[in-house]
């Protein structure tokens, strides 16, 4: 484990630290030793230790006076702060002074051992334990592929894979996460297999025990938690907003609210704007808004905007419901038009029920797709994680999050449909009125293998209208994504790799939807 790791040890008694030094050595570790800060700076200097232990009390400088020298020729070399004194302003001055570690005199040799490997070993350590502990899970969660049957089930699996992959985020070990990314791909196939056998039988049924879907989401949970709080709520829809992504962004939140419940809904298909987020607000079907408004619903192959009467939808379903509360609604796209909803906070403040949509991730995951440079800051799943909390993080999202906790407003977190980074081509043909996502096709005369898709060649089946008397939708699977034959290769090489929305994925389907408490 030690790797010829080199040790300084300062101490002007250092003849009376031989056991400890001993002990270290026995261990495999290098150790030099000086008896005065001067020498300490000398060495550090010409020399770049892994780990430096400085006594606090030396005659001429001290280890106070040393310390701030040693970060200035060697800023990352962790400093570990021997003292015979526990006074509280001696402990202050050395950690606001960036020590990584502190011993109180009289030391034991495996004190010492434990503080070197927290600081020069951590990173091999909870490689070491975080591999150990996935391993031993593996078997558990290929066993669960096999015998998960219902939703419930499903959002059980994704949120242990979910919970690896960020665990192992930051591990050295290579060929673990070539086998959770095994693991994930395979759970992703019989997560297609699940969603076929069960889907039309979901979206036609009243049962109590088909999942929470789009259409269901306000009946079943949101008015309930209106009705329910003590106080007043805040939906916060994100689109293309993933469980992996809230939990990247919960911990900034920590400070303003408890986490009341963190549970998942089952987006409905499409999973793509236009269908999932018309249905979350209409409590409708899209056959449904069809049939009933059809002069708000916009088909795939129709010119126009296809998420213009979200609020209408929303004030009809509550109207449906009984429900006479204040509403303010947001849709926010540009960031001059969170500026503007901070400056007009009051409403917000002061309804009842407040909704704001942001569509900030789905400019983002369009944005990689179209532009070089953020494609390469987000080449792979943690590094688009990565630039989601950095966006968060600064953004006036975050900024009304803490202006809602101080308001006392419980806050729903939730997103109309995930987002999956695709890589496996799969050759569709079409007339062109073929819609263009390339997670989800509908339209007539499609020609295509049945058996890579999910198709459903009577839409009305599946709730969904019709362009056209012969119309039908198939779905991509897993990590797929649906190419025509002309340009295939040009096509391909300019999707492959990017985050899409439209088909059947645990990340597309299965969406997070959280209830946080402001703090008391």
């Amino acid at each position: 484990m030690n790797n010829e790791v080199s040790i300084l040890w300062v101490d002007d008694e250092v003849e009376l630290l031989k056991p400890h030094i001993l002990f270290l050595k026995s261990k495999g570790y290098e150790v030099d030793t000086c008896n005065n800060g001067y020498d300490a700076v000398d060495m550090a200097r010409t020399t770049p230790y892994d780990l430096i232990i400085l006594d606090e009390m030396m005659p001429g400088l001290t280890g106070l006076e040393t310390l701030p020298q040693i970060k200035e020729v060697r800023p990352s070399t962790p400093v570990i702060m021997v003292t015979k004194s526990e006074e509280e302003n001696i402990m202050d001055k050395a950690i606001g002074s960036k020590i990584a570690d502190y011993l109180i005199k009289p030391v034991n040799p495996n004190q010492v051992l434990l503080s070197i490997k927290k600081n020069v070993h951590r990173e091999q350590l909870v490689t070491e334990q975080t591999t150990a502990d996935y391993r031993a899970e593996f078997g558990q969660i290929s066993t669960s592929l096999g015998v998960a049957n219902t939703f419930a089930d499903w959002c059980a699996i994704y949120r242990k894979i979910v919970s690896w992959e960020m665990e192992l985020t930051e591990s050295t070990d290579s060929s673990i996460k070539d086998v959770l990314a095994y693991q994930k791909n395979e759970a992703g196939v019989e997560f297609g297999k699940f969603i076929k056998r069960n889907y039309i039988g979901w979206v036609n049924s009243s049962d109590d025990n088909r999942p929470t879907m789009s259409h269901t989401l306000f009946r079943n949970r949101i008015i309930p938690e209106v009705e329910g709080a003590n106080g007043k709520v805040t939906l916060l829809l994100i689109d293309n907003f993933r469980y992996d992504q809230w939990r990247t962004i919960w911990p900034l939140l920590l400070p303003y609210y408890d986490l009341h419940s963190e549970e998942f809904y089952c987006s409905i298909l499409p999973t793509a704007t236009q269908y999932a987020r018309n249905a979350i607000f209409a409590g409708l079907m899209p056959l449904a808004i069809d049939k009933l408004m059809p002069d708000k619903w916009l088909n795939d192959n129709e010119e126009g905007a296809k998420n213009k009467y979200e609020e209408d939808f929303l004030r009809r379903q509550l109207s449906r419901a009984g429900k006479d509360w204040k509403v303010s609604f947001d849709k926010l796209v540009k960031p001059e038009a969170g500026r503007r909803l901070l400056e007009n906070f009051g409403r917000v403040k002061e309804a009842d029920l407040s909704v704001v949509v942001y569509n900030f991730l789905d400019i983002l995951s369009h944005a990689r797709t179209e532009t070089e440079i953020i494609r390469e800051l987000t080449e792979d799943e943690a590094a688009f994680r990565s630039l989601t909390r950095s966006w968060f993080e600064h953004s006036e999202l975050f900024s009304m999050l803490k202006m809602l906790s101080e308001a006392g407003h419980t806050v729903i977190v939730t997103s109309d449909h995930g987002t999956t980074r695709v890589e496996n081509p799969v050759k569709v043909q079409g007339d062109r009125e073929t819609s263009p996502n390339i997670r989800y096709k509908t339209g007539r005369n499609l020609n295509y293998n049945p058996k890579q898709v999910f198709e459903i060649t009577r839409p009305q089946e599946a709730q969904l209208p019709q362009s056209n008397l012969t119309s039908s939708y198939i779905f991509a699977l897993g990590r797929d994504f649906l190419t025509y034959p002309t340009n295939a290769n040009q096509f391909i090489r300019y999707y492959r790799g990017t985050f899409q929305h439209g088909g059947i994925s645990m990340e597309e389907m299965i969406v997070p939807y959280i209830v946080l408490r402001p703090k008391s």
